[in-house]
């Protein structure tokens, strides 16, 4: 059997985590620079967040594709069409929940598509969306196709991309105004049921930007199997160098072939800028050599050098129970905003509410001396720190929730 590696039960738990914290900040007025995601072009700490999930659900599809080979096509499409429609679901019930919101005083249902603004309406796609769509197509490629067919695939479709962004774009391909998969979102999904975030109906989790982050699952895939056998394949190009060192030649092959990645990801940044918000190609390499490396070091930190503490143990409960915990860390703050607490009057003497959370981060977090990034930040770790019990006494009491 294979050697299971614990180091990327702490990477996926590690980035479930970070999940978690960048997308619960005490107030998104007030967050410290690394913690926000680039205004467009670039990439910051937090824009790494997603594409490493991604990433390492390609990981953990490398554990899994080789026994659904053995099982047969039947068992692999009853699975990865269940699980794949199961998450799809997830993601657009946390779009819609609670259902109701509190309108001129009064809980009103929450309707597909607003009877009052017909441009307003739940949101299609989000991050949970994303993910399912991407491990579906990924999984498919996974199972029919042989390592080095998908590098060539990925390559086709990473420079297919390109091609869509760049000739069917307007005057600035890869800017908010001028991106092709807009239109395309508007013309299947409907501007009520698309993300408004930006100023204007524009969807970060669109259809057409799904095509390379499905590379990015299949590229962790690749790396997943890559560790899985030690560096030990004969799908690359090059030759590692036989050593005494176990896992000389595993971890020489991920930092290498990351840092490769980087380089490429550099010089086509130059003409597709690394832009998460289009999920450009450069995006997907760069990300994904960062990604690696890592992986390379946690590999080197915790297996090598033998390393197992607190710290790993924190993420690690984090990365058992992952779906579970990033959808009950939106559920909880929504359900709880359905709670009024007064907080005096305004200037024309209606009655203003909070709810319990806004509460906490104002007369608690927010009273934390210093800038008010702090106290953003210190809400976000509490909030972290709530779902870390949360997950940390289901893994004692051997619950996991799985799809």
């Amino acid at each position: 059997m294979k050697p299971r590696y614990y180091s990327l039960d702490v990477f996926r738990g590690a980035t479930v985590a970070l999940m978690i914290m960048v997308n619960n900040p005490g107030t998104w007025s007030s967050m410290f620079a690394p913690l926000k995601h680039a205004a467009w072009h670039g990439c910051t700490p937090t824009d790494l967040v997603f594409p490493f999930f991604l990433f390492a659900v390609g990981n953990a599809m490398s554990f899994v594709i080789p026994r659904l080979k053995e099982s047969g096509d039947a068992v692999f499409w009853k699975k990865v069409v269940k699980r794949s429609i199961l998450i799809f679901l997830i993601g657009l019930g946390l779009n819609w929940f609670p259902f109701v919101q509190w309108v001129d005083g009064s809980l009103q249902f929450r309707e597909w598509v607003s009877s009052v603004d017909p441009n307003k309406g739940v949101r299609i796609l989000g991050v949970l969306q994303r993910i399912a769509l991407a491990y579906f197509f990924a999984s498919i490629l996974a199972y029919y196709c042989r390592p080095r067919t998908l590098i060539y695939v990925s390559a086709v479709l990473l420079l297919g991309y390109w091609g869509l962004c760049a000739f069917l774009g307007g005057e600035d391909p890869y800017s908010l105004a001028g991106w092709f998969g807009t239109a395309i979102d508007k013309q299947l999904l409907g501007v009520p049921h698309m993300y408004k975030g930006e100023g204007v109906p524009f969807d970060p989790e669109g259809l057409m930007s799904t095509i390379p982050a499905i590379v990015q699952v299949v590229f962790g895939y690749l790396v997943g199997v890559f560790i899985r056998n030690r560096g030990e394949v004969d799908w690359l190009w090059a030759k590692v160098p036989q050593s005494q060192e176990p896992h000389f030649k595993l971890l020489s092959g991920l930092f290498v072939t990351g840092f490769i990645l980087l380089v490429l990801a550099w010089t086509w940044s130059l003409g597709f800028p690394i832009n998460k918000k289009i999920w450009t190609s450069s995006y997907v390499l760069y990300t994904t050599g960062l990604g690696i490396m890592t992986i390379g070091g946690m590999i080197w930190y915790i297996e090598v050098q033998g390393v197992k503490n607190k710290l790993t143990k924190f993420f690690d409960v984090f990365g058992k129970n992952p779906l579970f915990i990033f959808v009950l860390s939106g559920l909880l703050p929504k359900s709880l905003g359905l709670i009024r607490i007064p907080s005096g009057v305004n200037e024309q003497g209606e009655a203003i509410f909070t709810t319990p959370l806004s509460w906490f981060y104002k007369n608690v977090c927010a009273q934390i001396p210093g800038i008010p990034e702090i106290g953003s930040f210190a809400y976000s770790l509490v909030f972290l720190a709530v779902m870390w019990v949360i997950v940390f006494f289901m893994d004692k009491k051997g619950i996991y929730v799985k799809v």
